[in-house]
This record gives structure tokens, C-alpha cells and sequence, in this order.
């Protein structure tokens, strides 16, 4: 199979043919190369003002294009956070919907550039674009968060403790992209046509890597919920009980944050070794795949007349979907104190809000491929972003808190991990037939629904936790005192 290459939008030629079967096909941007790919060509170079509004505004598909009308909102979210600083909560709502269109923009752009790629390389670094969002949200929580101060109670997002909500984050994203957007797809294609089916060389091997991206996530959460209890505690000759020396809680929370980061590093490692295995060992079969599904887009003739950005445009839209996102995140979480005192629980906000705005070009997406009958890429961009979330973007979080100095670990809530392994279990099931049907995406979409009614009850951290320090405490009648060793250990002094 050969494809054709015109002129490139920047003026440059390229002709020949690109054998799909051959794994070694070069996986640098066509436009880089002189030559872009038939389904990017624009026709077109440089950058025309009237052009790129028109392209933008028609995005990829009538649902982009609606979200569209949600623009507004972004200069209004810059405006009220400066005029009206003092109304937090009527800027998080803002900035939550502006948002939506900015994420759309980012994704929209990041699917112009990958059709100037070959088509393998182009389907993963568009799944790399729609993640952006995501871990320039981990990287302002992480940078935002604030240890609380010594001796300090109840702590949680509320109080610059973000962690808990990033924890949740990364749970979260996972979830959605595999209950929420896959069930969508599931459901919308079904619609459309009775059966769709998919290639094994997909969901074989994106549930493979999710089932080990799972054990790595759960290892430093059972490694703490199996030792929490055998921490060490000792009693002086007036009853008090003070922590000794040996294997105590702080010991253990050492030990946990250094598991974190040594597996962040290995899983990091593993995502490199992902790519490489799409971007090489298996090219030729993913390009196949992909260019089957293509081939039998219902909507195949409508794209191919769609306008597209040229090099310099497609620049141009990320560089401005990038800022806009960059700006509306960090008015997000400067605002997140106020939306859990308005009663919005840590667990809710960072597993079910924060997760759904930040995916939203990606599900608008891959909804749209799998609409049009492109099950195969509508599958691959629901599991590659939470191959990625698993194996890079959680991974990086940790990393980044290792080099601020910052106590960012992978020690999840048991009740979430548990819900991420058994969400990945309940996948693989589905997909372990290779085919699909509204009903499978409905039930998908039921299990996520009842994941967020739980996680709305899920207590916040200062109430009650299950991966936490607990606050050292001696009965003390009918109420808990809490003691300070030091201070302890002064007053024994003065006692003898």
C-alpha cells in the first residue's frame, strides 16, 4: 500500500510513495520532512487571520463545533479574576467552563498535526496532545501545594494540602477514559451500527499495559496498608506512649515516598518502552489497523473537505490553546479552598470535576471516530491516555514533588485503587471478545455513575483516611490528647 504526499504548506515538495508495511517509515512530522501527508495537506502556507478563525470554528466535528460557543467564557473568566477577585467560586465556575473550548482547541490542533505525520506516530503524539492539559494540572497542584504547619490537624485540600486531590486526579482520569469515554463510544457506535469490532493487536495489548500500570500504582498503597499497624509504640512508667526509634509511622512514610519515586522512575521507563513497541515493533500492524478504520469512516468524504491549519496556523493554535489552558488551571486551583468549603468533597472534586474538564478534547474525540465507525482509533484514544495517565503522567507528578521537595507519593486511598483495578478488570472482559455493543457501553456508564455518587460520600481526609499518618493519640477519659515526644520526654526530665 503506497500514499501519496503533496506540497507541503510551507512551500517545500516531496513525492514518492510510503510502504505502510515497512516498520522502519520515518516517524519525524511530514511538513519536517518537505512533504505532507494527503489527509493534512491544507493547500495553503503561512498564516491567514480569516482562515484560522473559519477552521477553528468548524474544529473536526459538530460536537467541537458547538463547544465552541463556549468561548465567552474564557475572556470573562480573565476578566472577573481580576475585578472581582473576592467572588471564588464564580471564578472556579468560569474558568470550569472555559476550560471545555480551550482543552477542545488544544485537542483540535494536536489532530491537524498529527495528520502531518505518519499516520502511527500522528494517533500517539495526538493522544500525548490531549494529555497536555493534564499534566500542566498535576504540575500547577503540585507546585501550589503547601505542607501544613507542625502539630497542624485536619489537613487536606482545603488547608494547601493538595496532594490528596492530585492522588485523586490521576485515579480519576484513569477511571474516566475508561468507564465514562469508553462506555460513550461503546454506546454511540452501537447506535450507529449494531456490532463493532476491534482489532486483538489494540485492546490486548493497552489492557495488558493498564493491568501492569495498576500493580505499580497499587504496590506503595498495599505496602502501607500491610505494615500501618505493626509501626512501633512503647510506654514510659506514667502510661504516656510515645513513638520509639524502631519502625515507626514517619519511618513508614518515608519508605512509602521512596517507593513512590523509584517506581515512578521504572513506570516512566515502561511508558518509553510503550511507545517504542507502537512506534516500531508493531507499526506495521497499527498502521493497518488504522488505515482499515479510515478506510471505512462513514464521514470519510466530509473530512477530507474539511479546511485544514497549515504548519505555521497548527503552531500557532497550540501556542494559544496552551496559555489559555496554563492560565484558566492555575485560576482553577487557586479557587479550590473555596469549592471544598462550599461543601464539594476532595475525593469528588479531584476524582469525578477535574478529571472531566481536563479530558474533554479527548472524549469529544474519540466519541465523534467512534460515531463514524472508527472504532479501533476511537479505542485507542481511550486507552492510550490512561496508558499514559498510569505510566507518565502520574509517574511525572511524583517526580517533579521529588525535585521541589515535596511529599507527592503514589499511596492511594485503598477505596480508589480498588476501583481503578477492578475498572481495568471490567474492561478487559469487555473487550476480551473484540467486539462491542451499545449495552456493554451503557453498563460502562452505569459503573461510573455509581463511582461518583460514592465518591461524593467519600470522606475528606482530615475526617477519616485510610493511607494517612494517623495523629498520635492516648486515651485521655472520654477525649484524645495528642503528645509531642520532645515535650514528652522534657517533662519525664523534670519528673525525676
Amino acid at each position: 500500500m503506497s500514499t501519496s504526499h503533496a506540497s507541503s504548506d510551507d512551500g517545500a515538495c516531496g513525492n514518492g510513495s510510503n510502504d505502510a508495511s515497512n516498520e522502519d517509515s520515518a516517524l519525524l512530522p511530514s511538513f519536517l520532512r518537505g512533504e505532507v501527508e494527503h489527509e493534512g495537506e491544507s493547500g495553503r502556507h503561512g498564516f491567514h487571520p480569516r482562515h484560522f478563525c473559519s477552521v477553528t470554528y468548524k474544529s473536526s466535528n459538530i460536537v467541537s463545533q458547538y463547544v465552541n460557543f463556549l468561548w465567552p467564557f474564557v475572556p470573562l473568566a480573565i476578566i472577573i479574576r481580576y475585578v472581582l477577585p473576592n467572588h471564588p467560586l464564580l471564578i472556579f465556575g468560569l474558568s470550569y467552563v472555559g476550560m471545555i473550548p480551550s482543552a477542545n482547541l488544544l485537542g483540535f490542533a494536536g489532530h491537524e498535526f498529527a495528520k502531518k505525520m505518519p499516520k502511527v506516530t500522528g494517533t500517539l503524539i495526538e493522544t500525548m496532545f490531549g494529555s497536555l492539559v493534564e499534566i500542566i494540572l498535576f504540575v500547577v497542584l503540585i507546585v501550589k501545594h503547601q505542607e501544613p504547619f507542625e502539630g497542624e490537624e485536619g489537613a487536606n485540600g482545603d488547608e494547601g494540602n493538595l496532594i490528596p486531590i492530585i492522588q485523586a486526579a490521576i485515579l480519576g482520569s484513569i477511571l474516566t477514559n475508561l468507564l465514562l469515554c469508553l462506555g460513550l463510544c461503546f454506546f454511540v457506535a452501537g447506535l450507529r451500527k449494531t456490532t463493532q469490532k476491534f482489532h486483538a493487536a489494540v485492546s490486548e495489548t493497552g489492557n495488558g499495559l493498564l493491568l501492569v500500570a495498576a500493580f505499580g500504582l497499587l504496590i506503595p498503597s498495599a505496602f502501607y496498608s500491610a505494615l500501618k499497624g505493626e509501626t512501633t509504640l512503647a510506654k514510659n512508667s506514667l502510661g504516656f506512649t510515645f513513638l520509639t526509634d524502631k519502625f515507626t509511622p514517619k519511618t513508614l512514610q518515608r519508605d512509602i515516598l521512596k517507593i513512590s519515586q523509584m517506581t515512578s522512575v521504572v513506570l516512566i521507563i515502561a511508558f518509553g518502552c510503550y511507545l517504542l513497541f507502537n512506534a516500531k515493533s508493531q507499526h506495521s500492524v497499527f498502521h493497518e489497523v488504522i488505515e482499515r478504520d479510515e478506510h471505512g469512516d462513514l464521514d470519510r468524504e466530509e473530512d477530507q473537505a474539511r479546511m485544514r491549519y497549515t504548519g505555521t496556523e497548527t503552531t500557532v493554535a497550540l501556542v494559544i490553546a496552551l496559555i489559555l489552558a496554563t492560565l484558566l488551571l492555575i485560576y482553577l486551583v487557586e479557587q479550590i479552598e473555596a469549592v471544598v468549603h462550599s461543601g464539594v468533597p476532595d475525593q469528588f472534586l479531584g476524582l469525578i470535576l477535574l478529571p472531566l474538564v481536563e479530558k474533554a478534547a479527548e472524549h469529544l474525540t474519540a466519541i465523534d471516530e467512534a460515531y463514524d465507525g472508527v472504532i479501533n482509533v476511537a479505542l485507542f484514544h481511550c486507552l492510550g491516555p490512561s496508558i499514559q495517565t498510569a505510566l507518565f503522567n502520574g509517574p511525572l507528578v511524583v517526580i517533579i514533588g521529588w525535585i521541589l521537595n515535596k511529599p507527592m507519593d503514589l499511596n492511594f486511598e485503598i477505596f480508589m485503587i480498588v476501583l481503578v483495578v477492578l475498572g481495568i478488570l471490567v474492561v478487559g472482559n469487555f473487550l476480551r471478545d473484540g467486539e462491542s455493543n451499545w449495552l456493554e457501553g451503557a453498563l460502562l456508564v452505569v459503573v461510573y455513575v455509581i463511582i461518583a455518587i460514592a465518591s461524593w460520600y467519600y470522606p475528606n481526609p482530615d475526617v477519616a483516611t485510610s493511607n494517612g499518618i494517623e495523629a498520635l493519640a492516648v486515651p485521655a477519659g472520654p477525649k484524645h490528647v495528642t503528645i509531642d515526644r520532645a515535650l514528652l520526654m522534657d517533662l519525664l526530665t523534670a519528673a525525676s
